[in-house]
């Protein structure tokens, strides 16, 4: 069943041309990935397909009473709503029904209302959808409903965009970017989720992992024509190998037909003959075929970077925190040359705080952190560099170097490591708000590289990069004769890169595991598999037991205590709003908001064991 149909779309700006006369077609049941290198197109054919923008020619043609819904790669929502607000706006006649029954737990006084609410979820059979919605709020990690949006993370909003997007039960799911900045454990439900789920999908990720284990299709929009293949993303590597293949075979032959129709040019005499400007027309064709080149480049750099002496970065007991939260204690770490280090962790564990700390823009609470005198950092930072928008992309790099030395006394220009970085000669003397969000990101880490860095950190350089970048990115790291450390949450990328990980496990608390993202995995993995056969030799009820047995319904004492647990969440939740309330009133002594703090956290400590055990008793259920 087609869905959408995407006929002779083209796209200019000016006199850039980005696509003309493309067509696809979306079926249900596909998981279609749309790959392109930054600034030529992707999220012009979204905007296109979702009515953000308009083509210049062609249409695009939803089935008739379709339900879709949009994943931007920057939400946009009303920072003065609630979290609660925002996904009741999802505007789900299913949700109002939860949200009416959930207000009538407030007040169990009013029964005659409460019966009314009961059986209209009963008729709207809304008991298993809230068991979904609640789920979907659990595993984003959105228990806090009355949470302004103003006051959520970056993180948070697009968790709480993408549960909105998820609520619609769209039909067709579009997404723009639906890995970027959320953490690894958020990213692995999500690629479960969607493998698992009935759901058609069209979505623009530099995430490979998630290509591989999500999509079933993948469109590539190279230089302006659409390449389709039917696989995931291994079959894309292979049968995109294949066709460069045969393209540079078909290259070699048109430059070779140009040479011997040149020499049969130049001996014509000037009077032509009807056969002679056939032939010189088609001599035109043939030398435009032959001029066709790829515009890719592998980076292969010997750089010839500063001398890194013994020492490098020593530290000693280092303790960090901000208030009540600990980000380092009493942490020990020695760092030795040529290191790979990957650093993991949930949103707010630390890890961004511990790259500062090294690179001297933060300041430790205890022990102390030792530098190398020969160390020079490099550091890619997620803020990015303030760029003048009235510079070209040539000056902004040309302000941190003019080049970087090779061995054997080479040396490489500014020019140069931008034709590497994709910037051709024409597209590094346009104005940097010319740039796309990824081609910005590029130029950036051009502006870090040409500054020759010993001791490179990189705070998620791949976020809005496209695959073809991270390749080239790849090969530069793959090639950096000095130390690394990378915080990704791209998980393909920390397999190739790094040696061993610093895993953030929050409360201070950090493990160095010998091995790359995929060994970690597996041995966590691992873990989990021992605990489930150790606790089922122990014959004990747990998670672990209950994800694998048969399903046999509700006992009655089970079917009480569920109900039960219902009442006394909305109890807690009521219960929260009151204290985060009393922290508004005005002359409050340092004492009372104590007191106030430590009663929130046991309630919030109550309200997540509460709620986790509602989850493993609505498993048993269904």
């Amino acid at each position: 069943m087609n869905l959408l149909s995407v006929e002779d779309i083209s796209k200019s700006y000016g006199e850039k041309v980005l696509f003309k006369s493309i067509s696809f077609g979306i079926n249900k049941g596909q998981k279609i990935a749309l790959i392109a290198k930054n600034g030529t197109g992707k999220t012009s054919i979204l905007d296109i397909i979702v009515g953000k923008d308009k083509p210049d020619d062609g249409n695009v043609i939803f089935r008739k009473g379709i339900q879709t819904a949009y994943l931007p790669q920057e939400p946009n929502l009303d920072p003065k709503l609630t979290v609660e607000e925002t996904i009741l706006k999802a505007d789900n006649p299913t949700l109002r029904i939860i949200a009416n029954y959930d207000k009538s737990l407030e007040n169990l006084n009013d029964q005659e209302a409460y019966q009314k609410a009961f059986e209209a979820m009963d008729q709207s059979q809304a008991w298993d959808y809230e068991k979904q919605y609640k789920k979907i709020l659990f595993k984003l990690k959105l228990n806090d409903l009355d949470a302004k949006v103003e006051s959520l993370s970056g993180g948070q909003i697009k968790r709480l965009a993408l549960c909105n997007a998820l609520l619609k039960e769209p039909e067709l799911l579009i997404l723009d970017e639906p890995t970027n900045h959320i953490d690894l454990e958020m990213i692995e439900w999500l690629e479960d989720y969607f493998s698992k789920e009935k759901i058609t999908l069209l979505m623009v990720t530099h995430d490979r992992y998630f290509l591989e284990r999500v999509c079933n299709e993948i469109i590539e929009l190279d230089n302006g024509i659409l390449y389709t293949y039917k696989g995931n993303y291994s079959y894309y590597l292979e049968k995109r190998e294949a066709r460069i293949a045969q393209e540079n075979v078909e290259a070699h032959k048109n430059k070779l037909h140009f040479k011997k129709e040149l020499e049969w040019i130049r001996r014509q005499p000037k009077a032509r003959t009807t056969k002679s400007k056939s032939r010189i027309e088609d001599f035109k064709i043939i030398k435009e075929k032959a001029s066709q080149r790829r515009n890719e480049h592998q980076v292969q750099l010997e750089i010839n970077m500063e001398r890194l002496g013994s020492k490098m970065i020593e530290m000693h007991k280092v303790q960090k925190s901000f208030g009540e939260k600990i980000i380092l204690s009493h942490f020990n770490y020695t760092f030795q040359r040529n290191e790979r280090i990957g650093i993991i962790g949930k949103n707010g564990s630390g890890k961004s705080t511990f790259l500062n700390l090294l690179t001297s823009n933060d300041t430790v609470d205890a022990g102390k952190i030792i530098w190398g005198e020969t160390l020079k950092f490099g550091y890619y930072t997620q803020k990015g560099i303030p760029v003048k928008e009235e510079q070209k992309v040539i000056d902004v790099i040309k302000e941190y170097g003019d080049y970087i030395p090779l061995k054997k006394g080479r040396k490489i220009s500014a020019q140069q490591l931008l034709e590497r970085f994709l910037f051709d000669r024409k597209k590094q003397y346009d104005f940097v708000n010319k740039l796309s969000g990824g081609e910005k990101k590029r130029l950036y880490l051009c502006t870090v590289l040409i500054q020759n860095p010993n001791f490179l950190i990189l705070d998620e350089p791949t976020n809005d990069l496209d695959i073809i970048t991270l390749n080239v990115l790849e090969s530069f790291l793959l090639d950096f004769p000095g130390c690394l450390i990378v915080v990704s949450h791209d998980r393909y990328f920390m397999d190739k890169i790094v040696d061993h990980l610093f895993v953030f496990k929050g409360n201070g608390i950090v493990n160095d595991f010998p091995g790359n993202y995929s060994d970690f995995r597996a041995y966590e993995d691992s873990r989990v598999k021992e605990n489930k056969e150790s606790l089922k030799n122990d014959k004990k009820e747990s998670v672990y037991q209950k994800e694998t047995k048969e399903k046999v319904g509700f006992s009655y004492k089970e079917q009480k205590e569920f109900k039960k647990l219902e009442l006394d969440i909305k109890k807690i939740e009521i219960q929260k709003k009151e204290i985060q309330n009393n922290f508004i009133k005005d002359n409050l002594s340092a004492k009372e908001i104590e007191n106030l703090s430590i009663e929130l956290g046991l309630l919030e400590k109550e309200l997540e064991s509460k709620t986790q055990r509602w989850f493993e008793l609505s498993e048993i259920s269904e």
